[in-house]
């Protein structure tokens, strides 16, 4: 019988990343209606084992380790047969994996050789529960409909919310968007049991030659990292708007974003998009600027801690979700709030 919420650990250089334990997180709400365990798989090579404690302090219950050189890095066809060896040695109830570079490459390829489907890119996950979904997934085939995963994630271009299940093959297995769920608090006293899972590599496994590593410069903290988000949409009028976007960013210690409309028409770059089709974001400030507040780019940064909009309609939908609206002209207001803070910064550090 399946049985536990596996999660699939992505680490980088021998490093947890913190689509993992979001999603572990995310496995012990679930578990609180499941009732059984909350497993990492964590795949790696020399010392990955160092990062097995700090994934009990998160949440794991049990972690499942597959240590191999082949697991240094990230290669598409090692990392397939690990996960799909634990599969099926373990009969999972669900699979999480994040929905990452390494996710989306390896969660369908899993999927098919167990046999079972996938929800691809989900923004919410919950269990079934009313007695009115158990009699929906009963009429519609579920073979256990009071342990059925419901998977929500965008569709038609993001304009629609849909739910899916898995009714008939388990594993239930989904990707989930780096950012979309929370953390629990960590607990460094927090133990588990480790499982130490032996897979047979063959050198046919290793499908390509890595040549060299070659880490990428980003400057710009990821959005799903940020505590300050400044974000421009279409009122800023251009590329060149986003100058004073930036300007207040700087000066508050934040990150550029942007709305849908703007990486479109080419004014900024892509992963600087926020909402159902970019990036989910909760930092502790979000500031919008000249955003309509779309219902796709409200469902990317809705659950920030505190929302401040700048939009001259007041009649704008994102005014519906801000902590303090002000309504007027970005391009008057931004650069004297940016002026205001910079002052304030000044006579701080001369103190």
């Amino acid at each position: 019988m399946s049985k536990d919420i596996f999660v699939v650990i992505e680490q980088r250089d021998g490093k947890v990343q913190n689509v993992g334990l979001e999603l572990v997180g995310e496995a012990t709400r679930l578990n609180a209606d499941l009732k059984e365990q909350v497993v990492a798989v964590l795949l790696g090579g020399e010392g990955i084992e160092n990062e097995v404690d700090r994934l009990y302090a998160y949440g794991a219950d049990k972690v499942i380790l597959v240590k191999d050189e082949m697991l240094k890095n990230f290669v598409t066809e090692p990392y397939t047969k690990a996960i799909s060896a634990v599969c099926k040695a373990y009969d999972p109830e669900i699979v999480l994996f994040g929905a990452s570079s390494i996710g989306r490459d390896v969660a369908p390829r899993v999927a098919s050789r167990i046999k079972t489907g996938l929800v691809a890119d989900c923004t919410g996950l919950r269990m079934c529960k009313t007695e009115r979904e158990i009699a929906r997934e009963k009429a519609c085939g579920c073979v256990d409909p009071e342990r059925a995963l419901l998977m929500t994630r965008p569709t038609f271009g993001g304009n629609l919310m849909a739910t899916l299940m898995c009714p008939r093959t388990k594993p239930q297995m989904a990707t989930v968007r780096p950012g979309v769920m929370k953390k629990i608090a960590k607990d460094k006293t927090r133990t588990g049991e480790l499982i130490e899972f032996p897979v047979e590599f063959t050198a046919e496994d290793m499908n390509i030659e890595i040549l060299e590593v070659v880490k990428a410069e980003h400057k710009a903290v990821d959005l799903t990292e940020a505590k300050i988000i400044v974000s421009g949409g279409r009122g800023v009028g251009g590329p060149e708007g986003f100058g004073i976007i930036r300007e207040l960013a700087a000066a508050i210690g934040g990150e550029v974003g942007s709305s849908r409309a703007c990486v479109d028409a080419g004014w900024i770059e892509k992963d600087r998009q926020v909402g159902q089709t970019g990036k989910t974001v909760r930092p502790e400030l979000y500031v919008a600027c000249g955003i309509s507040g779309a219902i796709q780019h409200i469902a990317g940064m809705e659950n920030s801690n505190f929302i401040l909009a700048i939009n001259k309609n007041e009649a704008a939908p994102i005014f519906g979700v801000a902590d303090l609206g002000i309504v007027g002209d970005l391009k008057v207001i931004v650069p004297k709030l940016t002026e205001a803070i910079n002052k304030f910064n000044e006579n701080k550090a001369a103190q």
